[in-house]
């Protein structure tokens, strides 16, 4: 019978205790996160991308590559995407094959001022292609 009284007053002890306690902190805010402003930038950006989509649209892409040689064009192709996504370049960079043709496009330009800009940048950082970049009417990808 003893264990059973001890039992009852711990049990009886702990609610009052906890009790109290929440009576002493009923008049504080809820719970205060402190995080650096980058966090804070980081999650809007996430959030904000989340509630936006891509549409396609009618725009400008600069082309740098096109070939149909059957031996040679992919492997060209492939390595130019290599050589430009070592440049860390602002803009997407599409490999696409169109039957015969595999081409590099870089971008997604709503207008051809922008493009021109573009086309201008890759120039002056890749001379050895200059005859073959181009500014071309595409389907392109922007965030609404």
């Amino acid at each position: 019978m003893n264990k059973y009284k001890s039992i009852l007053l711990i049990i009886f002890v702990g609610l009052a205790a906890t009790i109290s306690a929440q009576d002493i902190f009923s008049d504080m805010p809820g719970v205060i996160v402190r995080q650096d402003s980058a966090i804070s930038r980081q999650l809007s950006d996430k959030i904000n991308n989340i509630q936006r989509q891509k549409v396609e649209v009618q725009g400008y892409r600069v082309q740098l590559y096109s070939s149909n040689k059957p031996k040679t064009a992919k492997t060209e192709a492939f390595e130019l995407e290599k050589r430009l996504q070592d440049m860390q370049l602002d803009y997407p960079i599409y490999v696409l094959y169109n039957p015969p043709f595999w081409k590099i496009r870089v971008g997604d330009f709503q207008n051809q001022d922008d493009a021109t800009v573009a086309r201008e940048e890759l120039l002056q950082r890749l001379p050895d292609i200059v005859g073959d970049i181009y500014i071309v009417r595409d389907k392109i990808i922007v965030m609404r």
